[in-house]
């Protein structure tokens, strides 16, 4: 350990220094090097953003563990961390220290024994590895006991905050925090860890409401060393039908058609072997952009591993998966022995100790640069090593009848805005905005439980005054939601004016599945006549006679029935082919500007195969054959696609506005498309420009718009489901300046 270079080596606790000695460190990290004097006076909020495996946990650990051996008395760390194997990892990589130090680390979440919760119980100090919703446990059903439970705090650290950040889980998390700072009547410093934060005032408003101001940040600037980057183009060959000669025979193949199942894409295939033939033999994460994606290209790669009569490799990882499923490719990326790939959705985003990894495989463009830049963080982390993005886009053949999102190249534009927006450290902000009134539902909730009753004023005073986690629900707003809580029976109000659960109420508070804010990630159900097609996740309001594409098909939507997560369609005919597909999350403006300026642009970035800056170039040629460089509107005969190069949250605030005004509109992915009617572009302009007065914002959306995205949205009254949902997805504000500039 060089330490005379060191002043924060010199604060840490000196049986601390001397275990690092012992580990042979060779030097402090440049995160651990500047967070150290923040953390260990105890006296201040803080962020440390830095890289994966760039040191955060030892960054918040080594001081905080300083602090707790220079108390005269125990005291506490509570650890927050979004998963439960992450707890199981920092428990191993703590214990060691903490045996040294004589400091008991307790882990509690679901899977710990019953006898360990009772000894920390009792103890009461140390430091203690939780999840929010073993928290939430603990203020409902150990209400009276909370303040002395949690005495003792002198940190709370929370892991992978840009995971909680914008959450209906991230908003408990607060309040969860909030309220036992209001139990033990003082507040306790926050520490912050995050690998990916995009403005940093915003993550310190999440960590202290209304107190952004006192957190110090530390930013590492150090992003390890060389990037390569490859991204490779594979096109869908078109499906060619024998044309019949009668038509008698032309009805009886259309009706057949509408029968047969779509056949296989073929590309998967093509990708899967360019995987196998370059990761054979190396530790690498595969991320496609769903779970059914998940399962095909498991499959593919387990094939061709049977085929050449060697060992598996490729292990699946997803949220869908049994515990002993995931677990076992946890184990497999773990040791040392054999090689193993992981081919996983975002479960593997967050900062699970796999080890490093040589490459990370993204196919299809990623759910976000942030999570991309995320992904790309476990690669590259032994040192000289380089980190490996290799980037896969599959295109449909020109020719036919291609869709827009065909003709423009869309998966491969988007990929590449991606890539460069990476390569310029550029990533989303993080979405602090939203009302998140499901999340308040259940806090009230839990609230009553704590203290076995409450009225309507402590509980506005304890969730929603200035400087609460939900300070932007005015009085009336609140009066209301309670109002309507009580006759969905989930609260009761005595003559004295205490509020308590009614019988409802009850029920969901005494069932384990309480704890959590959030919903488990349901898919809607597909169905088309009698058959179910399959699942698709959701990102994007859905609605009547609006086309989707499922299963290399274009799908007209004819109901959507929300209780039942169910979605019934019929072959559609004619009309613009979808870009909507579901699931792979909502897009930044940003990114679709960028994907603009690529269009317009003349050059080719060095990281393309030739198959890519094909695809590329076709792109640049549509755009410039349809004229898009000097217009906002494409008339296609029997509608108009409007492209305004926004992100979701203004593409679908558009389509509402223009749903308000009277025209047939909907999203299709990335553009909105709009019926031809009596009216023309020049009224749709008009009409955007008028916008909406705030008090008439439930008219924006129908009876049957499929807005209940989070867990408590059905306890909500209509006005306030429209207030949350507006809050969270539209962005109005854009869509009416972009409006006037029209």
């Amino acid at each position: 350990m060089t330490t005379h270079t060191s002043n924060s080596f010199f604060l840490l606790d000196e049986r601390i220094q001397r275990f690092l000695w012992q580990e042979q460190w060779e030097a402090l990290r440049e995160a651990q090097e500047a967070a150290i004097p923040f953390i260990v006076g105890a006296d201040r909020d803080v962020i440390v953003a830095a890289a994966t495996a760039a040191g955060k946990t030892e960054a918040a650990f080594l001081p905080a563990l300083t602090h707790l051996l220079q108390q005269e008395t125990p005291a506490l760390i509570v650890y927050v961390s979004p998963l439960k194997a992450l707890i199981n990892d920092q428990f191993g990589r703590l214990e060691r220290l903490c045996e040294q130090l004589e400091i008991p680390v307790w882990p509690w979440h679901g899977d710990i024994a019953a006898s360990t919760k009772a000894k920390f119980a009792s103890q009461r100090h140390g430091v203690l590895l939780i999840t929010p919703e073993s928290l939430e446990a603990q203020l409902c059903n150990r209400g009276t006991a909370v303040a002395a439970l949690f005495e003792r705090a002198t940190y709370f650290v929370i892991d992978e905050l840009h995971a909680f950040i914008g959450s209906e889980r991230g908003k408990q998390l607060q309040s969860l925090l909030h309220r036992i700072e209001i139990a033990i009547k003082r507040t306790v410093p926050r520490i912050g860890l995050s690998a990916t934060l995009g403005d940093m005032n915003l993550a310190a408003e999440f960590l202290r409401p209304g107190g952004s101001t006192g957190v110090a940040m530390v930013v590492s600037k150090s992003e390890g060393g060389e990037l390569r980057i490859l991204l490779k183009g594979y096109e869908e060959p078109l499906v060619v039908r024998a044309k019949p000669v009668f038509v008698d025979e032309a009805r009886e193949q259309t009706a057949d058609e509408d029968d047969e199942e779509p056949p296989e894409p073929q590309m998967p295939a093509a990708i899967a072997a360019h995987l196998f033939k370059s990761l054979r033999g190396t530790n690498n994460l595969i991320f496609p952009n769903s779970r059914r994606e998940v399962e095909r290209y498991t499959y593919l790669l387990n094939r061709l591993c049977d085929a050449q009569l060697v060992p598996n490799e490729f292990w699946p990882h997803h949220g869908s998966l049994s515990k002993e499923l995931r677990l076992e490719t946890e184990a497999a990326l773990k040791q040392k022995e054999r090689p193993a790939s992981a081919i996983c959705t975002n479960t593997l985003e967050l900062g699970i100790d796999i080890g490093a990894v040589k490459s990370v495989a993204q196919i299809g463009p990623p759910p976000s640069v942030a999570s991309l830049r995320q992904r790309l963080g476990r690669s590259g982390r032994r040192k000289g090593e380089p980190a490996i993005l290799r980037g896969y886009t599959i295109e449909n053949a020109l020719g036919g009848q291609s869709s827009l999102a065909t003709d423009l190249r869309l998966n491969t534009i988007q990929a590449i805005a991606m890539i460069s927006l990476l390569i310029e450290g550029w990533f989303e902000p993080p979405a602090v905005h939203g009302m998140h009134l499901s999340t308040l539902i259940q806090q009230v909730l839990s609230v009553v439980a704590q203290y076995g009753g409450a009225t309507i004023g402590q509980l506005y005073g304890c969730l929603c005054a200035p400087g609460c986690p939900f300070s932007g629900v005015s009085k009336d707003e609140f009066v209301t939601l309670i109002r309507h809580m009580g006759q969905k029976d989930l609260l009761v109000q005595e003559s004295s004016g205490l509020l308590l659960h009614g019988q409802l109420g009850e029920t969901f508070v005494n069932h384990y599945s309480f704890f959590a804010a959030f919903a488990s990630e349901e898919e809607f159900r597909i169905v088309c006549g009698n058959r179910t097609l399959g699942t698709l996740p959701v990102s994007q309001m859905l609605t009547e006679n609006q086309r989707i594409l499922f299963g290399g098909r274009t799908w007209l939507v004819k109901e959507v029935h929300e209780e039942e997560k169910l979605v019934v369609v019929e072959k559609a005919r004619g009309g613009v082919a979808p870009a909507f597909s579901g699931g792979a999350g909502r897009t930044h403006s940003k990114v679709r500007q960028r994907m603009r300026e690529l269009l317009e642009a003349d050059d080719i970035p060095a990281y393309l195969d030739p198959m890519a800056t094909q695809f590329l170039a076709e792109a640049r040629h549509s755009y410039r054959r349809l004229g898009l460089h000097d217009t906002a509107f494409l008339d296609l005969g029997s509608s108009v696609v409007v492209l305004a190069w926004f992100g979701d949250d203004v593409n679908e605030a558009i389509t509402c506005l223009l749903r308000y005004h009277g025209f047939d509109a909907m999203l299709a992915g990335p553009f909105v498309e709009v019926q031809k009617g009596q009216r023309g572009v020049h009224e749709m302009v008009q009409a955007l420009k008028k916008g909406i007065q705030p008090e008439r914002l439930s008219d924006l959306f129908s009876e049957r718009d499929n807005l209940q995205r989070e867990k408590w949205d059905w306890a909500l009254p209509d006005s306030l489901l429209h207030k949350a949902y507006s809050s969270r997805y539209l962005n109005l504000a854009t869509a009416a300046m972009w409006a006037e500039n029209l």
